[in-house]
């Protein structure tokens, strides 16, 4: 194989070097917190030379702009049950389970710490609405499609997620099913 080839496959050393950086990240911020970690702490811990997180993300506040938003943003199917109560009940569990997760409430935590950290924070934190908004955007339509009346994407945001974040920011318990299926059954 060239080097050509190499560099186009999928997975490889590239791909598992920045998921241990990333898994180092989640890691840290869980342990130590926002702020109390250097690109030294983060190479150890997921055993990489300092240079390589500098000649990949640049800086220690990129590299943690992408742990958020990959994290975050992480691609699942968009559900699709017929109605969109439904739609909306599944896509609201299937967004709990990642922000509950191992990771999750760490992952939460830097996004907010990002956001209040300058620039980049805010261009990170206006990607991740703007994903959740695109991901929620293919249900609603859909919905319209169908003859249903649907909310628009910020009303989800504000009264289903919003709620579920700051639950698993604050400690305020868990999200029951019952306690999502509330939050989309007041929206509706």
């Amino acid at each position: 194989m060239n080097e050509r080839e190499r560099a186009r496959r999928p997975g490889g050393r590239s791909a598992r070097v920045g998921a241990e950086v990333h898994q180092a990240v989640t890691d840290l911020i869980g342990e130590r917190g926002y702020g109390n970690f250097t690109v030294r702490d983060v190479a150890a811990r997921a055993g990489v030379a300092d240079s390589s997180i500098y000649r990949r993300w640049g800086n220690l506040e990129t590299l943690l702009t992408d742990v958020a938003l990959t994290r975050l943003n992480a691609r699942s199917p968009m559900p699709d049950t017929g109605s969109l109560a439904g739609d909306l009940r599944a896509y609201a569990a299937q967004v709990a389970r990642e922000i509950t997760g191992p990771d999750g409430p760490a992952v939460l935590h830097l996004a907010v710490a990002l956001s209040n950290s300058g620039q980049q924070g805010l261009r990170a934190g206006a990607d991740l609405r703007a994903e959740r908004t695109r991901q929620l955007q293919s249900v609603l339509d859909r919905a319209r499609e169908r003859g249903e009346p649907a909310p628009d994407a910020l009303e989800v945001l504000d009264h289903v997620l919003a709620p579920m974040y700051i639950r698993v920011l604050f400690g305020m318990g868990p999200l029951t099913q019952d306690y999502i299926d509330g939050l989309v059954t007041r929206l509706l």
